[in-house]
């Protein structure tokens, strides 16, 4: 059985560069594959290895300061999902374009999971896929919009195009792991939203800790690994094509 972590964070990072030797002999020494992203607003990865080696590769990342208290996603795989090793370094970790924005301290509120069911039920609150619409094919929640976009750096159009006259109404967004919709909502905010929210630990975290009949999921969710798409308790499904 293979491990598979994911994990990101918004951090200041000006010397981000300098940590990508390190990180890539600790992958070789431990036997572990994915994708690293390193940029001067933080990290964001996907790895994968033998449950020990990966618990290993973990704490070698936590070792680093900036790091201490990263969180991480897990979930198994049959077989290795990843081909390689790769660290890149980037302008950002996840791309939208919009300079200036500060998701490491300016985002919207946190819902944990065991409270998302009641925010997206209420028929006041706008529910917004900030994922592509190839993810959103694959499965979203009940009720929730799809932006119709191709990439994250579409986003910002969309909330000008179509978000713009709801500064006021509750906006609730989401995506896979966190990351995208961190970014979103301190999109927002800059934008003179107020009342933005976000599901922590994306879906996730949700599929992981919300039973199958208490769910208002629906489908998979896409990753971008060999896996393709997973559903509740983070079991492997192909996706709807």
């Amino acid at each position: 059985m293979i491990s598979v972590s994911a994990f990101y964070k918004f951090v200041g990072l000006p010397n981000f560069a300098s940590l990508r030797p390190a990180l890539l002999e600790a992958a070789k020494e431990h036997g572990i594959r994915g994708t690293i992203l390193l940029a001067a607003e933080g990290i964001n990865g996907t790895i994968a290895g033998t449950p020990e080696r990966l618990v290993s590769m973990m704490a070698f990342i936590r070792g680093i300061a900036a790091f201490t208290d990263l969180d991480s996603k897990e979930s198994h795989a049959a077989a290795m999902p990843f081909k390689r090793m790769k660290i890149r370094l980037k302008k950002e970790i996840v791309t939208m374009g919009v300079p200036g924005l500060d998701p490491a301290h300016v985002v919207g509120t946190y819902v944990a999971p065991e409270e998302w069911n009641a925010l997206i039920s209420d028929p006041d609150v706008l529910v917004v896929d900030t994922r592509n619409s190839f993810e959103f094919e694959a499965g979203s929640f009940h009720n929730a919009v799809d932006p119709k976009t191709k990439s994250f750096s579409d986003f910002p159009a969309y909330v000008q195009r179509e978000l713009a006259v709801s500064k006021n109404r509750p906006i609730a967004m989401f995506c896979t792991g966190g990351i995208r919709c961190e970014k979103a909502t301190s999109y927002l905010r800059a934008q003179g939203f107020d009342k933005v929210y976000h599901l922590k630990g994306g879906i996730l975290k949700y599929l992981e800790v919300i039973p199958r009949e208490q769910s208002l999921w629906h489908g998979s969710c896409f990753v971008f690994d060999e896996r393709q798409g997973l559903t509740h308790g983070l079991e492997i499904e192909n996706p709807k094509r």
